[in-house]
């Protein structure tokens, strides 16, 4: 339920799982039939994002919201009574400009793209109606944006872990999370929802990633996916990672592909994807976890596909170090926002389950500025 008082913002703070769509849909649900809104803001990190799970999710406002009914070609919810709720997208946050409301959700706030620009707009936006306020939504994530929310004026925050919302929850679910994550800095975060500060004995800072954050990467004359394939097919992560450098040797990550729990012929297809649709030069792959096969299953995947098979003989800490130095030099660009790429990242200091998204990241950077090779001890090409 909504906290008591006068507040114009809610935030929800909550982990993987712990209700926060329900939270939200509800909240929306709970004031059309109070007669209290009639021009809602729906923002997700993209239109997709906002459709899949604010919308038509299971815990969606299709499925918790009375009568409402969605018009994907105009991107608004309806109800009888003549309520309209806009989907937005923190993409575009010029694109909120000129609307204004009287409620609004935004969810997944921590991953929008421009997370305080998009808040921006939508802050000017809610002037109309009685009593206009704004419920957030988030897994938290320690970027500046949040923190600064936390001292703001009409604040009131609700905090939930995966754990509360347990009944709720498909059997293993919340197993499988605390047998990955449990007793980890980022189960702290995806469990249990609390704001976890950089790893002081991490290579990588958050603020190294938030400054050179762009929208869009500029032509690129090389772009490579980097895969770190799973030791296993029974929840371990596949990491693949798409980046290119430009004309000036400014490097872009252009995407996180990396997902868990694929079968070997699964994460090759998912490779050979990643290589068409961002029209690679060629496919880094870690050979450390049977060579022969990697190639094999890549080729067959990704048929005409340049595919280098890379050995690593040191520890990851060691092979990262010369990557982290690129982003410390601002010479690193992520084109959007990868979430669990950047917690890993910012969290690994060379103890827990491996890394296998910042694995891939590493290995897209040592081809595409080959001179930073020569810091990583012990590194040959098959």
């Amino acid at each position: 339920m909504p906290p008591a008082g006068d507040w114009r913002l809610w935030l929800f703070l909550g982990g993987r799982g712990a209700g926060k769509t329900r939270a939200g849909a509800e909240w929306i649900a709970d004031g059309i039939a109070r007669g209290t809104m009639r021009r809602i803001a729906l923002i997700g990190a993209t239109f997709n994002d906002a459709r899949a799970v604010m919308i038509e999710g299971q815990s969606g406002l299709l499925g918790v919201a009375r009568g409402a009914t969605f018009e994907p070609s105009n991107r608004r919810v309806l109800w009888p009574g003549g309520e309209v709720a806009t989907v937005l997208s923190a993409e575009e946050p010029d694109g909120i400009r000129g609307h204004q409301f009287d409620a609004a959700w935004g969810d997944e706030f921590c991953k929008w793209p421009a997370p305080q620009a998009a808040l921006d707009m939508l802050e000017m936006a809610l002037r109309i109606g009685v009593r206009p306020r704004l419920l957030l939504t988030t897994t938290p994530r320690n970027i500046p944006a949040l923190k600064a929310l936390f001292d703001m004026p009409g604040t009131e925050m609700t905090h939930a872990t995966t754990r509360s919302n347990a009944a709720n929850l498909a059997p293993g679910f919340l197993d499988s999370l605390e047998a990955r994550y449990g007793g980890t800095r980022l189960g702290r975060q995806e469990l249990d929802a609390e704001l976890i500060e950089d790893n002081d004995g991490a290579l990588w800072r958050r603020d190294w990633i938030e400054k050179q954050r762009v929208r869009t990467a500029p032509e690129l004359v090389r772009v490579v996916v980097a895969v770190d394939p799973p030791a296993s097919a029974h929840g371990d992560e596949c990491g693949i990672v798409v980046a290119g450098r430009a004309g000036d040797g400014q490097c872009y990550v252009l995407a996180d592909m990396s997902a868990g729990g694929l079968s070997p012929p699964q994460w090759a297809g998912r490779v050979a994807d990643a290589y068409e649709h961002h029209q690679a030069d060629a496919v880094v792959a870690e050979a450390n976890q049977g060579g022969d096969m990697v190639r094999t299953l890549l080729l067959d995947a990704a048929a005409g596909a340049p595919v280098k098979l890379v050995h690593a003989t040191r520890n990851k800490r060691t092979r990262a170090a010369p990557a982290a130095a690129l982003y410390e030099s601002g010479r690193v660009h992520h084109a959007g926002v990868f979430a669990e790429l950047e917690d890993q990242m910012c969290n690994y200091d060379g103890e827990g389950d491996s890394p296998d998204r910042m694995d891939a990241l590493v290995w897209a950077l040592a081809e595409l500025v080959p001179a930073i090779r020569a810091g990583v001890p012990k590194v040959r090409s098959l």
